[in-house]
């Protein structure tokens, strides 16, 4: 296990080099990419302005409490964008084209080697602009972050990313039965817009959904209110570990029988 831990984090460095030199090859893209991203999230922000601007609060949530729940969730989200974005190639269409089959022929887990071929570095815009909300809203709220606080937060942000990357896993596996699985994989990645606001805003469909079924809601709103308010610990700490962890084993489950399953569509 050991060697294999060694051999993962090697290979993760060399890609990662391949993949910086891509960067610096294609700067006006990158720039691009983050310049969209920047002008998204400001435009997001915009509309929670507008709407405190004649609500001073929304059930409960004052405007700096949002935003803290927004930047927060932007954390594991980027990180997950960062090294887990490759599997929306997976879902859309390497099998579909069989450039799946590459990843087969090669002495590297084939899910790890998904993972490790792309980066997005316009997720790193994504984490900027999480911290410095997170930062700004603290401030302003006057909220005190104790040691135990901020181990519940780093630990919420690891499960949290396990989420995002799980469900990525599970719906992009579909696809090595059906060939393509990005239409199904965007629509239940879309439900994560709502784990950036209060879930209590909801109605119970969409509050249970967020929670229970696809728990984006522990990736931001439930570990962002503990940090918030100290309540509900086990529930927010705790259902956020288990769905992280969970998430991660059923999808290298179901993408190992996927690979079991395989049948290539090239020619």
């Amino acid at each position: 296990m050991k060697q294999k831990i060694k051999r993962f984090f090697r290979l993760y460095w060399i890609f990662t080099q391949q993949f910086i030199k891509r960067i610096m090859e294609y700067r006006a893209d990158f720039l691009t990419g983050a310049l969209a991203f920047f002008l998204g999230q400001f435009f997001n922000l915009v509309f929670i302005a507008i709407i405190f601007g004649n609500i001073p609060q929304l059930e409960g949530w004052t405007v700096d409490q949002i935003i803290f729940i927004y930047g927060f969730s932007l954390i594991p989200r980027g990180i997950d964008h960062f090294y887990a974005d490759n599997l929306w190639k997976v879902a859309y269409f390497l099998i579909r084209r069989g450039e799946f089959d590459k990843y087969l022929t090669r002495p590297i887990d084939p899910l790890h080697h998904v993972l490790l071929e792309g980066f997005e570095v316009d997720a790193l815009g994504e984490l900027l602009t999480g911290i410095v909300l997170i930062c700004i809203a603290a401030q302003r709220l006057a909220l005190t972050l104790t040691p135990l606080k901020i181990a519940g937060g780093i630990l919420a942000v690891i499960f949290g990313t396990l989420i995002y990357t799980g469900i990525k896993i599970i719906f992009a596996s579909i696809a090595l039965w059906t060939k393509q699985s990005g239409s199904l994989l965007h629509m239940v990645y879309m439900t994560s817009d709502f784990a950036k606001y209060p879930v209590t805003i909801y109605n119970l469909l969409v509050k249970t959904v967020v929670t229970y079924v696809i728990p984006f809601a522990f990736t931001a709103f439930y570990p962002a209110a503990w940090l918030l308010t100290g309540k509900q610990t086990l529930f927010s700490l705790g259902g956020t570990v288990i769905a992280g962890a969970s998430l991660i084993v059923i999808g290298r489950l179901i993408w190992n029988r996927g690979l079991s399953a395989y049948e290539s569509a090239g020619s």
